[in-house]
């Protein structure tokens, strides 16, 4: 497979992960975070990775004391706000109710992207089942071994 389509498969890939978590928040927050067709939802979803790409790295720079101070939780803040400026950007089509849903619905994104991503091995994160066996025991007893 050549490079560029693996690309536009990894790009895919994540937007259909991006996708499936926003209609998870969706579906768990119904009625505080509506849309009126499933193509508004899908285009949410996709102007949603568009602010990922681009805004979001601004804004973690610009926030990085914050994000230091509070270890990396901030970080949900800026989702929050990226999610509700989804809202405002696309008027009736796709509306959140107010930041404190944003944060909701940007927990449960977040998340679900997580394990999506651990599941599908298209994230940074790898789920690995592995079974180790003991090396044989030699003829002198070195004392316990602790196996990390």
């Amino acid at each position: 497979m050549q490079p560029g389509t693996k690309k536009i498969l990894r790009f895919l890939g994540s937007w259909i992960i991006n996708t499936l978590a926003v209609v998870m928040a969706v579906i768990i927050l119904r009625g505080h975070i509506r849309y009126e067709k499933p193509a508004d939802l899908v285009f949410a979803a996709f102007l949603l990775g568009i602010l990922n790409a681009f805004v979001r790295p601004i804004l973690m720079l610009l926030a990085l004391p914050l994000l230091i101070f509070t270890l990396g939780l901030f970080t949900l803040v800026i989702n929050a706000l990226l999610l509700y400026f989804v809202g405002v950007l696309m008027g009736q089509h796709f509306q959140v109710d107010s930041f404190g849903f944003a944060f909701l619905g940007a927990i449960i994104i977040s998340v679900v992207s997580i394990a999506l991503n651990a599941l599908t091995g298209m994230g940074s994160a790898r789920v690995m089942f592995s079974h180790r066996t003991r090396p044989p025991k030699s003829g002198k007893d070195d004392g316990p071994v602790i196996d990390v």
